[in-house]
């Protein structure tokens, strides 16, 4: 029988890809906040207990992007600790839990190139969010069914054009508008679906460590990633380099995940682009003109 996976956040970017290509081969259930308050320990476990699912994937999250949210700032830390205890301390109903920390649990004052699972903990994040998730991890690394699949910066359809970087310049470049870069630093970008065959091997397959750096292992500047968007528009854009201040680079190394998934092929940056940018040129009425001027 086909593995019953239920993902929470439903309506976010990274569990709408999960649903997306997941429904084929499993029996899922995505639930949004209007579907299950993850703040309400009693429906969170009635939930669960009643569900008996295999697997858990909790994508989740309190993060309020600048300018665009909703969510108040000042519940990032309690808000996301409660909903994720609330899905952990139901481990005993589930078979195993996957949910997504962030390199915002090094500390982002502290960020460095590569950085190793072993940099964790030499640093405690002094922001909101970044502590979230260092708390998360401090549990998951004494459990023994709960996995931390620490992501870096992910891009992909559905995530907000309005201010994720790759997505924002395919949206210029479909208007004819100039690629603005804010920070011209190095960063790690993982293709959603590469992102979502990697949560397909940790629901098929028993994870040796708890917690695993789930990123490319490339860095990559802004300015780079801007040029290759050019080149798929075809067009005679301009790149405008904004950045006023030096920022860290941020990137991971993905040894310790890929001694596990030996065969694993990354999705060429410059073809995952291209997807991209297709698909918001299918669906360039999402797109509001107004917003990238």
């Amino acid at each position: 029988m086909a593995k019953k996976l239920l993902i929470t956040g439903g309506k976010g970017f990274i569990a709408r890809n999960l649903f997306e290509q997941l429904c084929h081969d499993f029996e899922v259930i995505a639930c949004n906040h209007s579907e299950l308050d993850l703040l309400d320990s009693n429906k969170v476990l009635d939930l669960i207990k009643n569900g008996r699912f295999d697997v858990v994937i909790h994508a989740a999250t309190h993060d309020p992007a600048p300018k665009y949210s909703i969510k108040d700032p000042a519940k990032v830390l309690e808000n996301n600790l409660r909903m994720f205890f609330n899905v952990a301390r139901c481990n005993d109903h589930y078979g195993k839990l996957l949910y997504f920390g962030s390199g915002a649990e090094f500390g982002r004052e502290n960020w460095r190139l590569k950085m190793d699972e072993g940099y964790y903990d030499q640093h405690v994040p002094t922001e909101q969010y970044g502590f979230s998730k260092y708390v998360m991890t401090k549990h998951a690394l004494q459990s023994k069914n709960i996995y931390n699949l620490r992501v870096f910066s992910v891009f992909g359809k559905y995530e907000d054009w309005r201010y994720r970087f790759i997505s924002r310049a395919c949206c210029s470049a479909l208007f004819d508008l100039p690629i603005m870069i804010r920070q011209n630093t190095y960063y790690d970008y993982l293709y959603i679906n590469d992102l979502v065959a990697i949560v397909r091997w940790f629901v098929n397959n028993s994870p040796l460590q708890q917690v695993y750096n789930v990123c490319s292992g490339l860095e990559i500047k802004a300015a780079e990633l801007a040029k290759i968007v050019k080149k798929i528009a075809g067009k005679d854009i301009e790149i405008i380099d904004n950045s006023d201040s030096p920022c860290r680079e941020y990137s991971g190394n993905n040894m310790q995940l890929l001694k596990e998934l030996e065969k694993f092929r990354f999705t060429p940056l410059d073809e995952a682009i291209l997807d991209l940018y297709n698909w918001y040129s299918a669906n360039k009425q999402i797109i509001n003109k107004e917003e990238l001027l």
